[in-house]
């Protein structure tokens, strides 16, 4: 009988469930939003049990809508919202806090004392990261130091710590695996990136007890499988990649100098730099892109905060479209931005920029400015953010793209695809299938158990559009110094 591979997608504001045959294609999709807990400005949190609850509810609602049964899949691959951080009781798997999301900044403060102290340096050797609010550490110790009685239970051994592939395995096995992979781990300041062990100088500055974190391990394997109560009989978990790593793998962007941009949530470009570990010198992230077999790709990262959140705040926030794919339409109403800039730095500016303390501007408004000019300039957003990372990549890497591979959500939206090429001078790939950040979680599990090999894996990616650029150099010179000019509005004095 034919199997297949189930892919679970936890995102920031969605749980999906996809799956995929041998050919890479998507039989089905299930899809639920959750809400989103804001208690106060710059904080961002879930209910870890909804995370659960929508996920494993969409994986048996795909299962169901093509009639098939737990037997018939061939692996689990899980990717996920990253950074996401959850405390729950070994005991009795209650969580004893809200997850606090990746977007939250409330150890801001923290941080900065952090860098003041003279920590920065250490957390970038060790970590390839940036001190940061965005990182799961500084989240880890708000827990143990504000929820009452947390850290004398952690250092009781009753706690656990996990990013949402560490939660939601915990769940699939009922309590008995405690696990994360190296792409997740390497996204938390406490995780030596060179050694691939947690460290214990990270855990001592930050003071973190060791008996809370999860055992690593690589990206693709069978690390057990789901408890048989969970979906009938029980089914291997092979693969585990945070969403932006996942999505890498999905594109078959697998050799060094390939790179992809990730349009969800928020933005998220990923170079792939093969076994090179490659620290930066202009505030981008040197990550864990995947570990298979015993080898480890190691990628550059640009984080942008703000992506396709902009377009839910034109909706809810803002009320100027009904729906989030009216923006495409609203914004091709007028032929250019007529000199209104938006800068939606709402939980502060990611790369290059790591200002925690940056709040949202639109400048350049006029007597003649519309909802339609303020569409337009939120979606050049998107794309202007991005050209700031390929930048900073640039100067990192000395390599200059050939291309950029997108997917995710706003990869849809051609307007803004068409004004990211004309604005980088570099081609726009996208793909037949966008949602890679699911078949990444897929391949990834799916070579675990010999159901692809790598080549295949290349063979399958295809080309549905391409988007050439068409700006002259003098024209987008002229637009990104605009741009500049409102990020510089934009920052904290």
């Amino acid at each position: 009988m034919t199997k297949y591979i189930l892919a679970f997608d936890q995102g920031t504001t969605s749980s999906r469930s996809i799956i995929f045959d041998r050919n890479g294609d998507m039989l089905t999709i299930a899809q639920k939003e959750f809400p989103q807990i804001f208690p106060q400005p710059g904080w961002v949190e879930h209910d870890a049990n909804e995370i659960w609850s929508s996920q494993i509810g969409v994986a048996n609602v795909a299962l169901a809508r093509i009639n098939i049964q737990a037997s018939d899949i061939a692996a689990i691959g899980i990717s996920n919202q990253r950074e996401t951080t959850i405390v729950w009781e070994r005991k009795t798997g209650k969580p004893i806090y809200n997850a606090i999301v990746w977007q939250d900044r409330r150890t801001a403060a923290y941080c900065d004392e952090l860098k003041a102290a003279g920590h920065e340096t250490t957390f970038q050797n060790k970590t390839g990261l940036v001190i940061d609010a965005y990182f799961s550490g500084t989240k880890l110790k708000w827990l143990l130091d504000n929820v009452p009685d947390a850290r004398s239970k952690a250092e009781r051994g009753e706690l656990a710590f996990g990013t949402v592939d560490s939660w939601l395995i915990w769940k699939l096995t009922q309590g008995e695996l405690h696990i994360t992979d190296v792409t997740n781990a390497s996204r938390t300041l406490l995780f030596n990136i060179h050694t691939q062990q947690w460290d214990d100088e990270l855990l001592s500055i930050l003071d973190i007890p060791r008996s809370l974190l999860p055992q690593v391990h690589s990206s693709s394997q069978v690390y057990g499988y789901t408890s048989e109560g969970i979906f009938g009989s029980r089914i291997p978990i092979a693969g585990i990649a945070g969403d932006q790593q996942a999505a890498t793998f999905g594109q078959a962007s697998l050799q060094s100098g390939m790179a992809k941009n990730t349009y969800g949530t928020g933005c998220f470009m990923l170079l792939n730099t093969g076994d090179q570990l490659m620290l930066s010198n202009h505030k981008l992230l040197t990550t864990i892109a995947w570990s298979i077999n015993g080898r480890t790709t190691y990628a550059l990262e640009g984080s942008v905060f703000i992506a396709g959140a902009v377009v839910q705040w034109l909706r809810d926030g803002l009320g100027i479209i009904k729906h989030s794919g009216d923006v495409e339409a609203l914004a091709c109403s007028v032929t250019d931005n007529g000199g209104v800039y938006f800068v939606p730095a709402f939980v502060g500016l990611g790369a290059p920029y790591w200002d925690s303390y940056a709040r949202g501007t639109i400048v350049g408004l006029s007597r003649g400015s519309t909802s339609a000019h303020i569409a337009r300039a939120a979606l050049e957003s998107i794309a202007y953010q991005t050209a700031d990372v390929i930048d900073a990549m640039r100067q990192d890497s000395q390599l200059y793209l050939s291309e950029l591979r997108v997917d995710g959500g706003a990869s849809r939206n051609d307007l803004l695809m068409q004004f990211q090429a004309d604005i980088l001078g570099v081609p726009i790939v996208r793909p037949k299938i966008t949602e890679t950040t699911a078949l990444g979680a897929a391949y990834l599990a799916g070579l675990a158990v010999g159901y692809w090999d790598e080549a295949e894996i290349v063979q399958q990616w295809q080309v549905e559009k391409r988007f050439e650029p068409n700006f002259s150099a003098d024209h987008r010179l002229t637009l990104l110094d605009s741009w500049h000019q409102a990020i510089a509005q934009t920052r904290h004095r």
